[in-house]
């Protein structure tokens, strides 16, 4: 059952994100992400100007004069998040859990699908596939899913973004926009990336804390990893051991936009302390451009 603090919370993010939607978004994700084609529409008489390519020769048989066929673009798309529940999703230093940040991107992409008539779906993964949600359309549909991100409890720990990634491609045949909501951390997964990059239209959100990214100088501190439950202590007044720790996550970060950059996929980096507007924005904008 629902709890009345898990509603709140779901409607907490429909609200705001909703308003997002409207008032940032609005046109952008039309704009950007485009149908898979043209489809007949209907059928009107002859006009001077038209493409006679475009006659409908048996209707114009049939009415004796000519008629051509009218084409507008097919615009429903089905949009697929696949989002990363492993251990250090519930980790956040600042006032929300990368999870929490998740939830929220996951419902800004869904109402923004949901806006265009399109279809979304979900999958919740760890090292293994947690759960699928089949592409549906509809609020009810949308609000379903930001419950699954925000509350759904995972078996697993670690992360195998190669098996998320393996089980899409196989499960969802018809191309579709995804968006790959994670942290990142883990390798092994840059062929498949790849593979599926060919495929779909994959986008990558990666998920950022601040507290990742430098440790503080506050001497010595018990450490224990979210995803394998390894505990290590490290001197954090020691300058050459903040120095390690920050070249390891900018080695990581440089591999995984290298990932990216040589398969041709976007990324967008989403700092949890910071506004995911501004980058989301950017994204669009560029994209626009490009296409």
């Amino acid at each position: 059952m629902l709890t009345k603090e898990l509603l709140k919370q779901v409607r907490q993010i429909e609200i705001r994100t909703r308003g997002i939607v409207n008032e940032v978004f609005s046109g952008e994700y039309h704009s950007v992400f485009k149908g898979r084609g043209m489809e007949f529409s209907e059928v009107r008489e002859y006009q001077i100007g038209d493409d006679i390519r475009s006659i409908d020769w048996n209707v114009t048989a049939r009415f004796g004069h000519p008629y051509v066929k009218i084409f507008e673009e097919e615009r429903e798309l089905t949009v697929m998040l696949l989002v990363d529940l492993s251990g250090s999703l519930v980790f956040g230093s600042v006032e929300k859990t990368k999870q929490r940040i998740a939830a929220e991107l996951t419902s800004i992409l869904a109402f923004s699908a949901m806006k265009n008539n399109d279809k979304v779906g979900l999958i919740l993964f760890t090292d293994s596939i947690e759960k699928f949600v089949p592409p549906r359309k509809g609020r009810s549909h949308v609000l379903r899913i930001i419950r699954e991100v925000l509350s759904f409890e995972p078996r697993g720990n670690q992360t195998d973004l190669k098996g998320a990634l393996e089980y899409f491609n196989h499960t969802v045949k018809k191309r579709s926009i995804a968006f790959l909501i994670s942290d990142y951390i883990d390798r092994g997964y840059e062929r498949i990336l790849n593979i599926v990059g060919r495929k779909h239209d994959l986008v990558g959100l990666v998920l950022h804390d601040p507290r990742e990214k430098e440790l503080p100088k506050t001497g010595l501190i018990k450490l224990r990893d979210a995803e394998t439950g390894k505990i290590r202590y490290i001197d954090t007044s020691n300058s050459e051991v903040r120095k390690n720790f920050y070249n390891a996550i900018q080695y990581h970060d440089n591999l995984r936009r290298e990932v990216f950059i040589k398969s041709g996929l976007d990324s967008v980096n989403i700092n949890i302390g910071e506004s995911y507007i501004k980058p989301l924005v950017n994204f669009f904008k560029a994209r626009e451009k490009r296409y």
